[in-house]
C-alpha cells in the first residue's frame, strides 16, 4: 500500500523532469532555422541573341535554254567552280549555222543590188526612190543576219559570272524547249544571311539602340560551330509578316573559304548589351502565377516575398531589372521550406564567394 510520503516522494520527482520537458519544447519551439543568403551585384553584360537565318547567295541565277533543240555538250560539272564567259552548255546549232549562212547571202545579194542601183542613180538612170527601196533592202538583210548570228550564239551557253554550278536538269541528247531549265548558277564569295525578328525585338531595337545597321553578328552553323568571318547587317527588308509578327533583317557575310552554300541554315548571334546589369542567382528565384519572386531578409530577419522583373537569362543566372536593391539581403536555399513572415539566421555570402560556384557570360 502507498504510503502519504511515497505519493510526496513521487510528486518531487516528476516536478524536475516535467520542468525539463517544458523547456525543451520551449527550446526546440524557438530555434530559427539557417540558411544561405546573398546579395545582388552589377556587371557589364553582353548576351547573344538568336534568330534562325537562311543564308543566300547575292548571285544566284537559273541557266535555261534560249533557243530549241538537243543538248549536245555538257562542259562542266555539278558543283564545280567556274569562271565568267567559261562554256558551259551547248544546243546543237546546226539549223541556226544554216540559217545564219542563207542571211550572209541574202545580204551580199542585197549588197550587190544596192551598188548596181546606186550606179544608175548617179547617172540619174534610175530615181532616187529606187536607190532607196534598195538600201532599205539591204538594211533589211543585214539585220536578219545580226539576228540568225545572235540565235546562233545561243546555241553556246556560257557562264555570265564566276560562281558555283548546280543541280543538272537535263542530260546530252535531251530535247529541250525554249527556256527549259539546265542548272543554276551562284556566286558564293560573299552571302546574304536573312534572319527573321520579331516584333517587340525591333521595337526595343530601335527604342533603345538604334536600328542596328551596320552592326557586327555572328553566324552559328548546323553543326554548332562559329563561322569564322563576322558579318554586318545592311538592310532592314520590307514590311512586317502579320503572320508570324516578324521582319526581316539581313546580314552581309564573306565567304573566302566557300564553306556556305546558298540555301543553307544557320543561326544569326545578335549580341545585346547590358551595362551595369543587376545579377542574382536562378536558384533564389521562384514562381507564382507566371510572376518571378524572391525571399528578401529584413532589419527585423524576416522574411518578405518580392516580385522581380526578369530582363535576360544566363546560365544559372537572372538580369533583374526592377523589384531589388544592390543592398537587399536575398535568400538563396529553403525557398520551399519557408513561408512570408518567418524569422530566419541567415550565413551572409558575398556575391564574389558565390559566382566561382557559378557560370557566368559576359564579355
Amino acid at each position: 500500500m502507498i504510503t502519504k510520503l511515497s505519493v510526496v516522494f513521487l510528486s518531487l520527482i516528476a516536478v524536475p523532469f516535467l520542468n525539463g520537458c517544458n523547456h525543451a519544447e520551449t527550446e526546440t519551439h524557438h530555434e530559427m532555422p539557417k540558411f544561405e543568403a546573398t546579395t545582388p551585384f552589377h556587371k557589364d553584360v553582353s548576351l547573344p541573341r538568336q534568330y534562325v537565318s537562311l543564308i543566300k547567295a547575292i548571285m544566284h541565277i537559273e541557266i535555261r535554254a534560249l533557243e530549241k533543240g538537243y543538248l549536245e555538250g555538257i562542259f562542266v560539272d555539278e558543283g564545280q567552280w567556274i569562271k565568267k564567259g567559261q562554256p558551259m552548255f551547248k544546243i546543237m546549232p546546226k539549223i541556226y549555222q544554216a540559217e545564219f549562212q542563207k542571211a550572209k547571202a541574202e545580204a551580199q545579194s542585197a549588197k550587190i543590188e544596192y551598188l548596181n542601183t546606186k550606179g544608175l542613180a548617179d547617172e540619174n538612170i534610175v530615181s532616187p526612190n529606187e536607190l532607196a527601196l534598195a538600201k532599205a533592202k539591204l538594211d533589211k538583210a543585214n539585220a536578219e543576219v545580226r539576228f540568225t548570228e545572235t540565235r546562233l550564239g545561243f546555241t553556246d551557253i556560257k557562264a555570265s559570272f564566276d560562281g558555283v554550278m548546280g543541280h543538272f536538269h537535263a542530260r546530252i541528247g535531251s530535247l529541250l524547249d525554249e527556256g527549259e531549265l539546265l542548272t543554276e548558277l551562284s556566286d558564293i564569295r560573299q552571302l546574304w544571311v536573312y534572319f527573321n525578328v520579331p516584333e517587340a525585338d525591333y521595337l526595343n531595337f530601335r527604342m533603345e539602340e538604334g536600328d542596328k545597321l551596320g552592326e557586327t553578328v555572328q553566324l552559328k552553323m548546323a553543326n554548332g560551330k562559329i563561322y569564322d568571318h563576322p558579318g554586318v547587317i545592311e538592310t532592314i527588308v520590307g514590311d512586317f509578316d502579320n503572320t508570324y509578327g516578324t521582319i526581316q533583317f539581313r546580314a552581309l557575310f564573306p565567304n573566302p573559304d566557300r564553306i556556305l552554300r546558298h540555301d543553307e541554315t544557320g543561326t544569326i548571334l545578335l549580341t545585346k548589351h547590358y551595362p551595369n546589369a543587376m545579377i542574382i542567382p536562378q536558384k533564389a528565384v521562384f514562381e507564382i502565377m507566371d510572376k518571378n519572386y524572391v525571399y528578401v531578409i529584413n532589419e527585423e530577419e524576416k522574411l518578405e516575398q518580392r516580385l522581380i522583373h526578369i530582363e535576360a537569362e544566363m546560365t544559372k543566372l537572372f538580369i533583374v531589372s526592377d523589384g531589388l536593391d544592390v543592398n537587399d539581403r536575398v535568400l538563396l536555399e529553403g525557398i520551399r521550406k519557408v513561408n512570408p513572415g518567418d524569422k530566419v539566421s541567415i550565413n551572409l555570402r558575398p556575391p564574389e564567394e558565390i559566382l566561382p560556384e557559378l557560370e557566368l557570360y559576359t564579355e
